[in-house]
């Protein structure tokens, strides 16, 4: 039997669950679907849970340091159980608080289950079918699990399945040394592991310029982190409990073994169980529904949102993703995707804040550009903390005076880096802010002395 409805979202992610309640305001039937988590990656084990994690981590790490700042502190041990059970309760207030709300909307029908589209504007839940005018995707996407030589024969953990850990591996190797991987590299190096970092690239977050991931690898070496980059034909095998990694890099042949191995190398979109192909839909060369600049698929009727679209890869994106779609179809809006800048984070401790232009961009771009970069160790806050790691650099245009980009690795870098994509999207010219007279002692108020300190990308 086919239930009809006005609205179909498949996925309860980011952007899936306030579309879907944004239509039901409306009085629209609305079928909100979903096979596993409310809240998606996020909620579940991305940002909120690792994030907790990374309080913990840090919490256990400033005890150990208690001693510089005249604190006794005594020896210091992590609870891995306890550890858990703090990041559980903070998923499951998350997930109980969506629930709670999603359940008290009139017109939304929640339903649990895999979604698969028969048509265009049908899709089947189990034994039913459902129709709408209007479908939205946002199933997400789950970690990539390359087929290296072995890797099927070993034991071995992603970013989802690192969040039912509640022991402290005694060596953990990570594959990939990009975002995921370097925050839980520093996490459980700080709970009391030994960890190792394994890199592909000829460098870690290969995407930042080289300063960047200079100063992120130098900070987490610092930390006893041991890091290889510019690995190639890698070979797993296990070695009675244990996996060992083998490798070449720096042109001689490398071997780690560890206790557990995490795979951090990337995601990929949940496409692949959906029946695309029935109704028509495209997919690019990696699985990713192609969208326009409206988020729409080459089907009418239907939109793709958050990352399974391959147009950004964070929460902040998805829910953008969301906001996009319901000003242009139900606030008479005319907003598109490429309209926004580009910002995310690195949450390692300290944080990289990054918005816009890398350096890097900035030179292919050909224009004329200027450039500054002042060490954290000028900012009054940081030196009084005691947390001077890192830097802030920032490229401006040289002819209208924009900001194009920048990259802040420092204390509360995440957070300050937002000022400068707020004048970023207001078209603001930088001299505004050297003209702002900010709080001491703050982070912030290291800025007007970074603009000062402009000259010419050479």
């Amino acid at each position: 039997m086919q239930k009809n409805f006005d609205v179909i979202v498949i996925g309860a992610g980011q952007a899936g669950p306030p579309l879907a309640a944004r239509f039901a305001e409306r009085g629209m039937a609305v079928a909100l679907v979903e096979r596993e988590h409310l809240g998606g990656t996020c909620v579940n084990d991305g940002c909120i849970p690792t994030k907790t994690l990374v309080a913990s981590a840090r919490v256990a790490h400033v005890a150990r340091h208690a001693g510089k700042y005249g604190v006794q502190a005594g020896d210091v041990s992590v609870d891995m159980r306890a550890v858990k059970a703090r990041k559980d309760e903070v998923v499951n207030l998350s997930v109980a608080s969506l629930t709670d709300w999603l359940g008290g909307i009139k017109t939304l029908t929640n339903i649990r289950g895999e979604a698969r589209f028969t048509g265009p504007n049908t899709v089947r839940v189990g034994d039913g079918e459902l129709s709408a005018p209007k479908i939205f995707i946002n199933v997400g996407g789950r970690p990539s699990v390359p087929d290296w030589p072995g890797i099927s024969s070993v034991p071995y953990l992603t970013n989802t399945s690192m969040m039912a850990v509640d022991f402290l591996p005694t060596h953990l190797v990570i594959l990939g040394g990009s975002y995921i991987g370097l925050e839980f590299a520093q996490m459980y190096r700080r709970f009391g592991s030994r960890v190792t970092v394994i890199e592909a690239g000829p460098r870690l977050i290969g995407r930042e310029d080289a300063d960047v991931s200079g100063a992120v690898r130098a900070m987490l070496e610092g930390e006893g982190i041991t890091v290889y980059v510019d690995a190639d034909n890698l070979a797993i095998t296990r070695e009675a409990d244990q996996v060992r990694v083998a490798f070449g890099a720096g042109g001689a042949a490398q071997s780690v073994t560890g206790s557990h191995l995490l795979l951090a190398v990337g995601r990929r979109p949940n496409t692949d169980g959906l029946g695309l192909e029935a109704a028509g839909i495209a997919t690019d060369a990696r699985g990713f529904i192609v969208v326009d600049d409206e988020l729409r698929t080459g089907v009418p009727g239907v939109w793709a949102l958050g990352d399974v679209n391959g147009r950004g890869a964070f929460t902040h994106t998805s829910y953008n993703d969301f906001e996009v779609v319901a000003a242009n179809l139900l606030d008479g809006g005319a907003r598109r995707v490429s309209d926004r800048i580009s910002a995310y984070a690195l949450y390692t401790d300290p944080p990289l804040g990054r918005i816009g232009m890398s350096e890097a961009e900035v030179r292919a771009s050909g224009r004329a550009a200027l450039v500054a970069r002042l060490p954290m160790a000028r900012v009054g806050r940081a030196r009084e903390r005691g947390e001077t790691t890192g830097f802030m650099k920032v490229l401006v245009d040289a002819q209208s005076e924009r900001i194009l980009g920048a990259a802040l690795f420092g204390i509360e870098a995440d957070e300050v880096v937002q000022l400068l994509l707020l004048a970023m999207a207001a078209d603001l010219p930088y001299t505004r802010i050297t003209r702002t007279m900010f709080i001491h002692p703050t982070v912030t108020e290291l800025l007007p002395s970074l603009f000062a300190a402009l000259k010419p990308l050479a």
